[in-house]
């Protein structure tokens, strides 16, 4: 099945917004294929807050509508706990929020951003999304990540080479309480290292420490920026680590 197979099918959606690349590409692949789309961004304590500007800007780009909807996901006491099944608990809620106000503004089938590239498995994100009744078109149509990325590229998406970004929760160790202000921390501190020129990294709590993720092209930069980076992150963390393993080898 193609994409225009798909929405000539679906002629009206609602896209579960979170502003990275495969959403955003749903998102204009369905407004180009002529479908009637709103885009709906679920805004909790787990997203930072340039994931919520980066859809804004998008959705304008598109001239697409957008909603924001909120949901307090620290009062799940399921996902705020952090363990193994965290993902299902905070999808389950946040998505049942999405469908319920897509619902409302007359939008019956909800749509996410999940690629063929995705393992769906029995990852417990995937079965809340299958138990809502979320369809997957990018999956669906077996379109994979680097088809996603191209086919954004050539149409002048600025999100075609966004990082993947898990949200914030995956910070914090598993087993371990989510709070606010721990989530708040670490975005700081991802945010002062985005303005210092990383790019793709990650800064988990490890023990009260702060551990640094990056990929093998920007291990120099860390020694080059040692300094600011430990003024940086110094005062909020016990210490600041470097994992030596770096990201897309773990």
């Amino acid at each position: 099945m193609t994409l225009n197979e798909f929405f000539s099918l679906v002629p009206k959606a609602a896209v579960a917004f979170s502003g990275g690349t495969d959403s955003a590409f749903l998102l204009w692949a369905a407004r180009e294929c002529g479908c009637e789309v709103r885009a709906y961004y679920g805004k909790t304590a787990f997203q930072p807050q340039f994931e919520l500007e980066d859809a804004r800007r998008l959705a304008s780009e598109l001239e697409v509508p957008m909603t924001v909807v909120e949901a307090d996901i620290l009062s799940v006491p399921e996902a705020a706990a952090n363990g193994p099944q965290r993902c299902y608990h905070c999808k389950t809620a946040l998505f049942s929020r999405l469908r319920q106000a897509a619902r409302e503004d007359g939008y019956t089938v909800l749509l996410d951003g999940t690629n063929a590239s995705d393992d769906a498995g029995d990852r417990p994100g995937m079965r809340a999304l299958r138990e809502l009744e979320v369809r997957s078109p990018l999956r669906e149509c077996g379109l994979t990540k680097d088809e996603v990325r191209r086919r954004s590229r050539e149409a002048g998406l600025f999100t075609w080479d966004k990082p993947a970004y898990a949200c914030l929760a995956t910070r914090i160790p598993t087993g371990a309480l989510i709070t606010k202000e721990d989530l708040e921390k670490v975005e700081r501190a991802e945010g002062a290292l985005h303005a210092l020129g990383f790019r793709d990294f990650r800064v988990r709590l490890f023990h009260g420490a702060a551990r640094l993720q990056v990929t093998e092209e920007q291990l120099p930069l860390v020694l080059e920026q040692r300094e600011a980076i430990s003024s940086s992150l110094g005062a909020a963390f016990d210490g600041v680590l470097l994992d030596l393993k770096p990201r897309g080898l773990e």
